[in-house]
């Protein structure tokens, strides 16, 4: 938190109100570190985490500087995905209504035609690329009068491919506009995207207090393919699991899975591309308020989910590479909190999943230490997957330091991997 208040900072009265309303008295530390600037309407360029406050630190200051007489749509927030679209929209909204302005979204899986008829008659819209640029190209909304641009997690849009989209997006923007980037990284290619769309930007870093290197238990489960589905349900009886995010590599995978794991008795609920706005909305009320404890995901609908207290990450579909690994992992274990993150390894996953696990440094949790990988007890019934089944557990965490023992998981060991 900060010492100073909205007001010190310069937001107007209408807005600290808004704001007082939704029992938000104190700026986080990324709102105080950049709302001045962008009041002062100054370019910036912000390094920050999910989950930091930045959502406000981009958005009361451009509800601030927008007149509700203002040509539309006057501002422009690109997203990677509709679940972060739809999340800027509903933190906006309440601070945008306090002076009179409109905020659409603009995202694939819903009808065309009113969304477009909202979206240009709102002041603010967020979008992501794809959806966006078809909406342009038929006719339907046009950005000549956007003179503020926000890119929020940009380096997920590049990862995601969006880097040509969002070219041609920002070449249809004025020169002269103000542009506000967000990125969890500012280096590399993320950097130079950021160079070549800023103007004398001013730079901020937000890193939270560092409460040290995640605390997660890394599991690798060794089995056959077809030991996958019992593998998973021993770990999802277990009864000291909390909310559990199950990854798979592809949409019907994961409604597969849904359907098998119902046939289980275990309640879970699938979140893809293929499903409709209103089901993915549904389905993340329904994880986020405990209502149902298990979400199967696929990697690119994950991307929008920032939800607190996942106590488990299970790989039930082995992860592309290592940068997935980490994306995936990462949903738990934060805030200081302990978390569980246990890989399924197919014999012809063996080869990657040891490169991931040995560029982490959890080469004894793989089981790749020299010697064959520790025999899976039968802690949450993961050594019953079928064929051949075992489980790497560790006694040390990655970079030789003492471990401390993990009481809920019944003497499981955690190994923290370098992200």
């Amino acid at each position: 938190m900060s010492s100073k208040s909205f007001a010190d900072l310069g937001v107007s009265r209408p807005i600290v109100d808004a704001l007082a309303k939704r029992g938000i008295r104190e700026p986080f530390a990324v709102q105080s570190l950049c709302i001045a600037d962008v009041l002062d309407g100054h370019d910036v360029l912000v390094q920050s985490p999910t989950g930091s406050g930045k959502t406000l630190a981009f958005g009361v200051p451009l509800v601030d500087r927008i007149a509700a007489d203002s040509r539309r749509p006057a501002a422009l927030v690109l997203a990677p995905t509709r679940e972060l679209a739809e999340q800027i929209v509903d933190e906006t909204q309440a601070v945008a209504r306090s002076r009179a302005l409109k905020v659409a979204p603009v995202f694939g899986g819903v009808g065309i035609p009113a969304q477009a008829r909202k979206a240009a008659q709102a002041h603010i819209v967020v979008a992501t690329p794809g959806r966006l640029e078809d909406l342009i190209q038929r006719g339907m909304l046009t950005l000549k009068h956007v003179n503020t641009l926000v890119l929020d997690e940009a380096d997920r849009m590049l990862d995601m491919g969006f880097k040509p989209a969002v070219d041609r997006i920002v070449a249809q923007l004025a020169k002269d506009r103000q542009t506000l980037f967000f990125s969890a990284t500012l280096e590399g290619a993320v950097g130079k995207l950021a160079k070549a769309y800023t103007k004398d930007a001013r730079r901020h870093s937000h890193k939270p207090v560092d409460d040290g290197p995640a605390d997660i238990e890394h599991r690798f489960v060794h089995l056959s393919h077809d030991g996958k589905l019992a593998a998973l349900v021993g770990e999802l009886r277990d009864t000291e699991r909390g909310r559990t995010l199950v990854f798979v590599r592809t949409k019907r995978g994961a409604d597969r899975l849904v359907k098998k794991l119902s046939g289980e008795r275990l309640d879970a609920l699938a979140m893809h591309g293929n499903k409709s706005q209103n089901q993915r909305r549904r389905a993340l009320a329904s994880f986020e308020s405990g209502d149902c404890q298990t979400l199967v995901a696929t990697d690119v609908a994950a991307r929008g989910i920032d939800v607190a207290d996942i106590t488990h990450v299970i790989n039930f579909d082995a992860p592309a590479d290592r940068d997935a690994y980490v994306h995936r992992t990462g949903r738990t274990g934060r805030a200081g909190a302990t978390g569980v993150a246990a890989s399924f390894v197919t014999s012809e996953q063996r080869r990657e999943m040891s490169r991931i696990a040995s560029d982490l440094g959890l080469q004894r949790e793989f089981g790749d230490d020299g010697g064959p990988p520790h025999n899976g007890g039968g802690s949450n019934g993961a050594s019953n997957g079928g064929r051949g089944s075992h489980q790497g557990r560790s006694e040390r965490k990655a970079g030789g330091q003492r471990p401390r023992r993990n009481n809920r998981n019944r003497g499981g060991r955690r190994g923290k991997a370098r992200a």
